[in-house]
């Protein structure tokens, strides 16, 4: 039997909805609206472990996160998300780069897709993904919190 649960992080950049089942953090997510209801006197141990690791990281004292996570998605998504797991703390690549790394060099506008549908926000980091000019492109959780976010690590890099 699958178990959902949904808390909130109340983040420097807004609030975060983090979502869990009975196998890891499923989504983790920015809200442009305050939630009517903010009760998280009974998270599950996958989305507590998961907010302390995103207040250290707010802090400046993570760099890296070890969160079980359930992605589950089309296997050229999952390959994409794979791969930016693996972008350094502080540091930024391309969708040309990302392109490149899984040996598709034509698929950047589809890592640009798999980007857009990514639901792991921070820990699967497609923040750090920038245009090949060096300029910021698109971001779910919006362009000035994509801003926040690589500033905010070029601080404590």
């Amino acid at each position: 039997m699958k178990i959902s649960h949904t808390c909130y992080y109340p983040s420097p950049i807004g609030t975060i909805k983090i979502d869990s089942d009975n196998i890891g953090i499923t989504s983790i997510l920015f809200l442009d609206y305050e939630p009517k209801i903010i009760n998280n006197n009974e998270c599950c141990t996958y989305i507590k472990n998961c907010i302390t690791q995103l207040e250290e990281y707010f802090k400046g004292t993570r760099k890296t996160f070890s969160i079980k996570l359930h992605i589950s998605d089309t296997p050229f998504r999952e390959k994409v998300w794979k791969e930016l797991l693996k972008i350094p703390y502080g540091r930024t690549c391309s969708y040309y780069d990302i392109a490149n790394s899984i040996n598709n060099k034509n698929a950047v506008r589809a890592v640009g897709g798999a980007n857009h549908h990514n639901k792991i926000s921070i820990i699967i980091p497609c923040h750090r993904v920038i245009g090949k000019d060096g300029s910021l492109t698109g971001y779910g959780g919006g362009l000035w919190r994509k801003k926040w976010l690589l500033e905010h690590e070029q601080k404590y890099k």
